[in-house]
């Protein structure tokens, strides 16, 4: 069993920033592809960002540039540096894990960017 717990978000203006955490315990992460969501109100849950085991990374369009994936292995913990937010980029975000044949989810966690 994994648990996931995002944290990190909240209330900024357009243009702020924001650094969100996925702590994992239960199992190590450290050899999984670790992905970021995200998902607005009445949309689709959307890949925002992922890190492979070697640290490779992929970035949706809409956040290249902005954001950054990273991971800390050693903490067992995922994050997501946004930067130069947008009012678009307000979404719950979450955290996933897989780990074949299960699939894990954090709770997700509130981004909210005014203008």
């Amino acid at each position: 069993q994994v648990q996931l717990v995002e944290s990190g978000g909240g209330l900024v203006q357009a243009g702020g920033s924001l650094r969100l955490s996925c702590a994992a315990s239960g199992r190590s992460i450290s050899i999984n592809r670790m992905v970021w969501y995200r998902q607005a109100p009445g949309k689709q849950r959307d890949m925002v960002a992922r890190i492979s085991s070697g640290g490779s990374t992929w970035y949706a369009d809409s956040v290249k540039g902005r954001f950054t994936i990273s991971r800390d292995n050693s903490k067992n913990t995922v994050y997501l540096q946004m930067n130069s937010l947008k009012p678009e980029d307000t979404a719950v975000y979450y955290c996933n894990a897989g780990f074949p044949p299960y699939d894990y989810w954090g709770q997700g966690t509130q981004v909210t960017v005014s203008s």
